[in-house]
């Protein structure tokens, strides 16, 4: 059995909102409306960038994300899904609205309605969590079909989610995994058929992308917002639950489809093989978080297939 790590944070490089490229500055006052007199830069989350809750002369808010592809060309392309998923996504999700977004000079920059919230405590708390699994149910039954224009899981993680193939050409020191390879690759295949549906799904939830202001519960950066089956979303998310002291995903999803393995196993290869890659630049803690998350999902892919 893997050793269980220590629960990494989920966390970039930030960059102060000083060091924004200038221009970038001004224009996202000038979309905003007024100088910004204050920002305030927030932790948590895995990007390289600004993230800051600015203050505007007039007493406005909002909060502004930017990153320049020089640092991660990969985070651009992310802000860019998620400005044109911002457009398609209703008011009725819970979601801050994008209010403004500038590209300019390899920089892209967003502004959001600043959301007067926190993130889950964590140990996670049997309550909040409740409060995340309702709010998840609602998104799935409130937006089915998703509004039109987003695409299909697959489509987001298609090239992703092949981490057991991965793993058959380079190996991998858990026995469990060497024993039965081929069968976990082949239960890996079949993920983007098992999570296709027309529900709308955020695609990334995390304790950092979600956020509770009194009775909301809001879900935040929705780059990767796509459809597929309801519970995709909270499949996704048991894994982290876990790993930052939650219970175990298999207490919290009891269902025996093997839909939902397929997609367990495909969360297990993606990050068992994304867990021992390369840091990218300026995400330091990305490898451990995944590494730490693999465990979990690793464990809950052996509880659901009952493989020795």
């Amino acid at each position: 059995m893997p050793v269980e790590p220590e629960v990494p944070p989920a966390t970039g490089a930030r960059v102060p909102w000083e060091a924004v490229h200038p221009p970038v500055r001004a224009a996202i006052e000038d979309r905003l409306g007024g100088r910004i007199v204050e920002a305030v830069t927030q932790t948590g989350g895995f990007s390289p960038a600004a993230a800051v809750r600015v203050r505007l002369a007039d007493g406005g808010r909002a909060f502004v994300k930017a990153v320049d592809s020089a640092t991660n060309s990969e985070s651009t392309r992310i802000y860019r899904d998620e400005i044109r998923a911002a457009a398609l996504l209703p008011e009725s999700v819970p979601a801050p609205r994008l209010l403004a977004h500038v590209e300019l000079d390899g920089w892209v920059a967003l502004a959001f309605e600043d959301i007067e919230g926190r993130h889950p405590v964590l140990p996670w708390r049997r309550d909040e969590l409740d409060r995340v699994r309702d709010v998840l149910r609602r998104l799935a039954a409130e937006h089915t079909p998703a509004p039109a224009g987003l695409p299909p899981v697959k489509d987001i993680f298609g090239a992703a989610f092949q981490g057991f193939r991965h793993l058959a050409g380079t190996g991998h020191d858990d026995p469990w995994v060497v024993r039965h390879l081929d069968k976990l690759v082949a239960l890996e295949s079949e993920w983007g058929e098992a999570a296709a549906g027309d529900a709308l799904v955020h695609a990334d939830v995390r304790a950092d992308n979600i956020l509770f202001a009194g009775d909301r519960v809001h879900l935040v950066d929705w780059p990767y917002a796509c459809t597929g089956a309801p519970w995709f979303d909270l499949v996704g998310l048991l894994p982290s639950v876990a790993m930052q002291g939650g219970p175990e995903p298999h207490e919290l999803l009891d269902t025996l489809d093997p839909a939902v393995t397929s997609v367990v196993a495909a969360l297990a290869g993606f990050f068992a093989w994304q867990g021992g890659l390369p840091a990218p630049p300026g995400l330091p803690t990305l490898r451990p978080f995944q590494r730490a998350q693999g465990v979990v999902a690793m464990r809950w892919l052996r509880h659901r297939t009952g493989w020795a």
